[in-house]
């Protein structure tokens, strides 16, 4: 299953000479991971992302990476490694500037601490408890939305796609996932003014609906759809679709 999630692949230098490279010029080895994986996701049957121990472990002197992303916590940006070249970063004037307020700080470190049971950590983070959802929850989950979406939404055809969810940003950029999304294609309109008008309204929900459009329909991948009930009861509150305005010579 796994070679079957990553996309093309991509080039890497391998971390372990480059830190023989930088000692035999008495220069610090700085590897900025981004995605900040503290944890091989491959237990999780996810594509493998290198994690800040395997950095250490191949000589880097400092790794820095995110506090979101991967690790799952707030946006922050961290860095670890020797004692001797943290202590100097934490002396230069940047770091007054830089530091995190106190609420960063304490959603970072209730994030961490998540970390200290990783049997747990799938089903209490929820960056990864999202990433490492079954395909077959997510299918079901759409199967019962169906046919709630389609008396909800009459003015458009409803139905169920098999789709790929895309990791995306600086994690795993190109990993793919397989995954279910719920496609939505206004009836008897023109197609491109009123797919847009219905991603539209979706956005201009009480609580947001994101989707992507895609051969004339809108996509709504379920993968990270927990709050079933909640999106069900907004529905109502879709306004019908406008009819666009046709244009001479259309046939």
């Amino acid at each position: 299953m796994q070679e079957a999630l990553r996309g093309p692949e991509h080039t890497r230098v391998d971390g372990g000479q480059l830190a023989a490279l930088a000692r035999e010029r008495a220069i610090p080895f700085v590897e900025d991971l981004g995605s900040g994986s503290l944890v091989d996701f491959e237990r999780w049957e996810l594509p493998h992302e290198p994690t800040v121990a395997e950095s250490l472990a191949c000589g880097a002197d400092l790794v820095t990476f995110s506090g979101d992303k991967l690790l799952g916590g707030p946006q922050a940006g961290l860095v670890v490694g020797t004692a001797g070249l943290v202590e100097r970063l934490a002396r230069n004037p940047l770091k007054r500037a830089l530091r995190l307020d106190k609420i960063r700080l304490a959603a970072l470190e209730a994030t961490l601490r998540l970390y200290a049971d990783p049997n747990r950590l799938a089903a209490r983070l929820p960056a990864l408890r999202l990433l490492a959802r079954p395909a077959e929850e997510i299918r079901a989950l759409g199967e019962r939305l169906l046919p709630v979406v389609e008396r909800a939404l009459q003015d458009a055809e409803v139905g169920l796609t098999d789709t790929q969810s895309q990791i995306g940003s600086g994690a795993l950029p190109i990993s793919l996932l397989p995954s279910t999304a719920l496609t939505l294609r206004p009836r008897g309109q023109r197609v491109g003014a009123a797919v847009e008008a219905l991603a539209r309204a979706l956005r201009l929900l009480p609580i947001p609906v994101i989707g992507r459009i895609e051969a004339g329909r809108v996509l709504l991948d379920l993968r990270c759809l927990e709050t079933e009930k909640e999106f069900v009861e907004q529905l109502n509150a879709l306004r019908p679709l406008p009819n666009p305005p046709s244009h001479a010579g259309e046939g």
